[in-house]
């Protein structure tokens, strides 16, 4: 049994290049009221960016689509869910290969590696055709500075 969160926040949006800072603006207000490091509060916007764009740009090209953002926070943790119900993602390890895209040579093939490093844990679960979810982990490290703002 999965433990119950002290808060959670759901968001659906569509995919418009023009939503990324709003799910990364929104995100960061949500993860604020846990006095994160502004370290750790960049590192939350950089993944979520990702994983919208990714969205945007992958899970539907020639279309807009719906995308589903969920944020639960646990005790110091935050963990993310970016849902969509695009194209789907045929091979998973391929697609979480650095400098792998199949988004043009406009594209650096870095996101997953990026949700990667700036997240504590990453998972993605995708099909072909029926959309991909990406869930990412974050721990807040309390510091002296931060618990004298709380």
């Amino acid at each position: 049994m999965r433990p119950k969160p002290d808060n959670h926040i759901s968001l659906s949006f569509p995919s418009l290049s023009s939503n990324e800072s709003f799910a990364r603006m929104a995100v960061a207000c949500f993860a604020a009221q846990r006095n994160p490091t502004l370290e750790e509060l960049e590192d939350v916007k950089t993944a979520v960016s990702e994983a919208v764009t990714n969205c945007i740009v992958h899970a539907y090209p020639d279309t807009v689509g719906p995308i589903q953002l969920t944020a639960r926070l646990y005790d110091n943790a935050l963990v993310l869910v970016v849902k969509d119900h695009g194209a789907g993602i045929s091979d998973i390890a391929q697609a979480m290969e650095p400098l792998f895209t199949t988004g043009g040579k406009d594209r650096s093939g870095m996101g997953f590696t990026i949700m990667e490093s700036f997240m504590d844990s990453l998972q993605v679960r995708s099909a072909p055709g029926r959309g991909t979810t990406v869930t990412m982990r974050k721990q807040f490290h309390s510091s002296p500075d931060n618990e004298a703002l709380q």
